[in-house]
């Protein structure tokens, strides 16, 4: 195993396009880094010089130049340069000096060059062009009604200047529809009340008839965004309420609704949280994530990589808090490892997600170490609550000194819950199979896989019971071609899209790495590597994962709809929300679901 520093793996971990490589080819690429230190104002390569590789900063700040001594970019940490050299002829065609102490870490022209001969998204990066396969829509080509916000705030024409002022107060939204009998009459925006009410003195009780524009421009929800852009550039207004063929409001978009959009990224936000210096800095970035979630439904991208981008950020927040935790501590005294479980841990969040996390020690842990491994938990637990990611209901974390042990005591944990297999011990070994290293050193959990897998997949009474326990989440499939809802309770009369969703196929990819040995967490890639190792039927596979696809787009746009209506989003969809067609394709998918669960109880559904 390569000595890798925790420095290096996060550059890995939070560097595009690094970030989206297998976890062997981060590590391979993060062992070949060369460190260099450079005092301030030191001269790290000039113009027309031979570039020793692709520079990523850890610490510090650079300043690159061109030919002229003209500033191109001012870098900091997190930042890369080189790349245009490296792939022009290996020349500098700028020059880049420390404007800091900086410390970098360089990766050699060769291994710069075979990663993008081999990785075709690094390719695409470092040539800045799209790799192939689908692309999502382009803004400007997405139908407004996909961007609106559709819950605009109306009132009466004979309300008054001061309610209506307390209605966008209370609702914090910049304009109000206002409607005569029903119908569209006008609208009124914050201008309006600061140029039109305010600045002429007009009386609180004036009527907002007065002061409204009357007969708006509008656009149909079919149209593009770009019409909306143009209208409001050519026509200088900022809000255009979205009117359908019944004449009926059905939205309102905003420019402000455009420059969030365009502005908001998984990677920015990133960016963000990697230079945060405390957790409530770090909340302010993570509070955007609902709106990315949202934006990136709208754009009609693939789940998976809108689940995956949302991880990225949590997977971010976790490794910046363990960097502050070991600032405000010191160095560990021995190495750890910080793992994710649940759904961060086959990076499958979605705007719904607390915490489960664990801390992996070193087997040369002492009882003194515990206090500053207890100390760093907490803050980074803490942290993460304050980012967003609420406490575990049942305590599955870092702060609970269950799940912060040595190795040894983890081997002895697995060893328990294979060979003595009750209802607990299939509980707990179905979070922890799901395990993924997020900071620390990965060799750990590579150390405890080692001896897991196989001791797993050998014990067929461990096996038949992970099965069992595998088959608890029953889709929800009523008579008569109907879906079941939940029958009582908060949740009455709605489909749970987790748990009897989503949750049965990631029960099923996990058993099938189980019985394939497969260390992927990733559900859509235990399926794929599942039919790869023929563990089912490319059929059967094909059909699994395109029923997973369709409930779990299914529930982002429920989540996306709530975030919409400013609601918080949760996993509860009333099957009323769907048109017969989709509720006909939702219980085809779970069909889909129950069949290969019915496979894999009666061994079916196995290469034999």
């Amino acid at each position: 195993m390569p000595n890798i520093s925790f420095t290096e793996l996060e550059l890995m971990n939070t560097t595009p396009p690094f970030v989206a490589l297998p976890e062997a080819t981060k590590r391979e690429i993060a062992a070949s880094l060369t460190q260099m230190r450079y005092a301030a104002g030191a001269t790290i390569y000039s113009t027309g010089e031979t570039l020793a590789g692709l520079y990523l900063i850890a610490e510090g700040e650079v300043e690159v130049t061109d030919a002229l001594g003209s500033t191109l970019s001012h870098l900091r940490a997190g930042n890369q340069f080189g790349e245009r050299g490296l792939r022009k002829d290996g020349t500098a065609v700028t020059s880049a000096q420390a404007a800091t102490a900086v410390t970098l870490y360089c990766l050699n022209a060769s291994a710069f060059a075979q990663l993008c001969a081999t990785h075709p998204d690094a390719e695409a990066f470092y040539a800045r062009t799209t790799p192939a396969g689908p692309r999502k829509r382009d803004l400007m080509t997405m139908p407004v009604s996909d961007l609106m916000s559709r819950t605009p705030v109306a009132c009466a024409a004979d309300t008054t200047v001061q309610v209506a002022a307390q209605m966008m107060r209370d609702a914090k939204v910049s304009s109000l529809i206002v409607t005569d009998g029903g119908a569209l009459a006008g609208i009124v925006t914050t201008k309006d009340m600061t140029f039109k009410a305010l600045a002429q003195s007009l009386p609180a009780s004036t009527a907002i008839a007065d002061i409204q524009t009357p007969d708006p421009l509008t656009l149909s929800p079919t149209a593009l965004v770009s019409d909306a852009l143009h209208l409001m550039l050519e026509r200088k207004v900022s809000h255009l309420p979205i009117v359908d063929a019944t004449g009926d409001v059905a939205g309102i978009i905003t420019q402000t609704d455009l420059t969030r959009y365009q502005a908001l990224s998984s990677g920015q936000l990133i960016a963000d949280v990697v230079h945060a210096h405390s957790p409530e800095e770090m909340a302010k970035s993570t509070a955007q994530i609902t709106a990315l979630l949202a934006q990136l439904v709208a754009a009609k991208t693939e789940h998976g990589t809108i689940t995956r981008l949302i991880t990225d950020i949590a997977d971010a927040a976790t490794r910046r808090l363990l960097a502050l935790a070991e600032q405000k501590l010191g160095p560990p005294p021995v190495p750890y490892l910080w793992a994710a479980c649940g759904s961060q841990g086959r990076q499958e969040q979605t705007g719904v997600s607390d915490q489960d996390n664990c801390l992996i020690l070193d087997d040369s842990v002492a009882p003194p170490h515990d206090t500053y491994f207890s100390e760093l938990a907490k803050f980074v637990c803490d942290g993460l609550n304050t980012c967003g990611y609420v406490y575990c209901p049942g305590e599955m974390m870092a702060t609970t000194l269950r799940w912060r042990q040595p190795l040894r005591v983890w081997k002895s944990y697995f060893e328990k819950w294979i060979n003595n297999p009750s209802t607990e011990a299939q509980m707990l070994a179905s979070v922890m199979f799901d395990l993924r290293p997020i900071g620390g050193d990965p060799a750990l959990l590579t150390a405890l896989l080692d001896e897991t897998l196989p001791a797993a997949k050998s014990n067929s009474i461990f096996v038949a019971q992970m099965i069992a326990n595998s088959l608890k989440h029953a889709p929800p499939l009523g008579l008569l071609r109907g879906l079941a809802t939940i029958r009582s309770g908060e949740h009455k009369n709605t489909l749970d899209l987790k748990h009897n969703g989503v949750v049965p196929v990631v029960d099923l990819g996990r058993v099938y790495a189980l019985l394939g040995q497969m260390r992927v967490v990733n559900t859509g890639a235990r399926l794929m590597a599942a039919a790869d190792a023929s563990l089912i039927s490319p059929a059967g596979a094909k059909d699994l994962r395109d029923a997973y696809d369709m409930i779990a787009e299914t529930r982002l746009l429920h989540q996306a709809a709530q975030i919409d209506r400013g609601e918080a989003p949760d996993n509860f969809m009333s099957p009323g929300q769907l048109s017969d067609l989709e509720r006909s394709h939702l219980r085809d998918a779970f069909v889909v679901v129950k069949t290969m669960q019915s496979a894999l109880q009666s061994g079916r559904g196995l290469a034999q």
